[in-house]
């Protein structure tokens, strides 16, 4: 049934990115929808039910939105076409698509659907599903340029400040992907060719960042302690994608934060450009705390064991454990009589 969500999820994204009519393209953003709720809801806990209602509920409301701005523009022009919306329709179908992407100010809702989830749907979530909503932005001939500049700006700004004082990696990762997702809505004002670029550069830094992750269980920051005795590869790999993901250079995630920069320098929108290379900033901070504590803890800050503290529920209990668990019913009994 997972191979049929998958191909559904896939199948319906193809759907919304090659279409050119209204309704086809809202029809492929609700079978996206459907076919991951499942995907997210599979762990049966209350945190997964409460985020697969709230994700449900802010992808309904945006493509009934879409939907809504897809009739006022087949009613206003006689046309359902996507590539030449009224301005009132680019506007209504322009928030829609932030909200679908999680970027500020519709920002609320995915820290803690990403919260709510495990790591690879977390990583669903972070990559594929920006494909869809962005394929309708790409699609629009005259996209809202003010409109994107500002909401960009203030993902950046809000994805780093809010990031600061987390603890958990899924919520550092979701603020990250807001703040990458105001890179992403700058660069599409300015080049569609260097949005694509910014996109393919986040996607397969935020796949290798959530495939340790789920490679070692982690959840919080003081989990990424015990990488180090776990696999020195990996805490290496961990580091490079972490700085590389903040942006410093030489790495890859640089290439696409300069060449932003560059094009807003040289458009009259060097503000811009002074304020969003600042906003990165608080963004650079978690992820050097992330790679502090990966690689530059020593004992007794982290654990020496190749083991970490925590059982998994899946863990064959050995003789001393049953003899623990069998004993400690008996241990106020044993010390009334001793």
């Amino acid at each position: 049934i997972w191979s049929i969500l998958i191909s559904s999820l896939s199948t319906s994204t193809v759907l919304t990115m090659t279409s050119h009519h209204w309704l086809l393209a809202w029809l492929g953003l609700e079978l996206n929808t459907l076919s991951i709720l499942p995907i997210t809801m599979k762990l049966h806990h209350p945190r997964a039910t409460e985020a697969t209602m709230k994700y449900f509920l802010v992808q309904a409301l945006a493509a009934s939105l879409i939907l809504f701005a897809g009739t006022l523009n087949a009613w206003q022009t006689g046309l359902w076409t996507i590539t030449n919306p009224g301005p009132t329709t680019t506007a209504i179908i322009t928030m829609a698509v932030l909200m679908k992407l999680g970027a500020a100010p519709t920002h609320l809702w995915y820290p803690d659907v990403l919260q709510g989830t495990t790591l690879n749907t977390a990583l669903l979530v972070s990559t594929w599903q920006k494909l869809a909503p962005l394929a309708l932005l790409y699609m629009m001939t005259n996209p809202p340029t003010d409109l994107l500049l500002l909401t960009g700006l203030l993902s950046a700004l809000l994805g780093g400040w809010a990031g600061l004082n987390q603890t958990q990696t899924r919520k550092i990762m979701a603020h990250s992907s807001i703040a990458h997702m105001g890179w992403m809505l700058i660069a599409l004002t300015t080049s569609p060719q260097l949005a694509t670029l910014t996109l393919m550069t986040y996607m397969i830094m935020t796949t290798a960042m959530f495939s340790t992750l789920n490679n070692n269980a982690t959840k919080t920051i003081s989990d990424l302690g015990t990488t180090w005795s776990m696999s020195p590869t990996t805490m290496t790999l961990t580091l490079l994608t972490l700085t590389s993901l903040g942006g410093l250079p030489p790495l890859t995630g640089f290439m696409p934060k300069l060449l932003i920069l560059n094009e807003l320098t040289m458009k009259p929108l060097l503000p811009m450009a002074t304020t969003l290379a600042l906003a990165s900033l608080p963004s650079l901070f978690f992820y050097i705390r992330m790679a502090y504590t990966t690689t530059l803890t020593t004992p007794p800050n982290t654990t020496n064991t190749e083991h970490k503290w925590r059982f998994k529920t899946t863990t064959t209990p050995t003789p001393m454990m049953t003899l623990a668990l069998l004993l400690m019913p008996m241990t106020p009994i044993l010390y009334t009589t001793t």
